[in-house]
């Protein structure tokens, strides 16, 4: 039987938005899987060297807030200078007390598990991104490079 193969296709750029990628193809890799993921217009900043994401509440009603502040928060909150700064800190926190690895930590424990990671290339010209920027040991391709994995994956999935 041939070795089962994870692909995922990474589109968001947030703290929140950048685990998913990141502990489904470890766990992956580390179950035996080849994995790839392709990263794609904003989650091309989880591959940045200097990893500057925040959590972004906008749109995200089901982000549970401490006292009831979910019911009202993520739609006044977000128009309140410096709070997307506070809520990433507080959850950065809050993670860090829970034993949660950071996402640098999840994309190194990716890269030693051999899980091949892809920057759109089509998305570095577009936004004129420095490929100097990524971190080293990424390839650059286009939707055709993802294809050829992804048409003989297992799973795929778009996250």
């Amino acid at each position: 039987m041939s070795e089962k193969k994870l692909a995922i296709i990474a589109t968001k750029g947030t703290l929140d938005w950048g685990y998913p990628p990141f502990i489904l193809a470890s766990t992956a890799a580390a179950l035996g899987y080849e994995v790839q993921i392709f990263f794609t217009f904003y989650g091309l900043q989880l591959l940045k060297k200097k990893m500057n994401v925040q959590v972004s509440p906008l749109g995200n009603p089901g982000m549970p807030m401490p006292m009831g502040m979910d019911k009202w928060f993520p739609v006044i909150g977000t128009a309140i200078p410096g709070m997307q700064s506070i809520m990433t800190m507080m959850m950065k926190s809050k993670m860090k007390s829970k034993g949660v690895a950071s996402l640098e930590e999840l994309r190194e424990l990716c890269s030693e598990a051999e899980v091949k990671m892809v920057a759109c290339q089509m998305t570095v010209d577009l936004f004129d991104m420095n490929p100097a920027e990524f971190v080293d040991g990424i390839e650059f391709g286009g939707a055709a490079t993802f294809f050829e994995f992804a048409g003989e994956s297992d799973i795929c999935l778009y996250i």
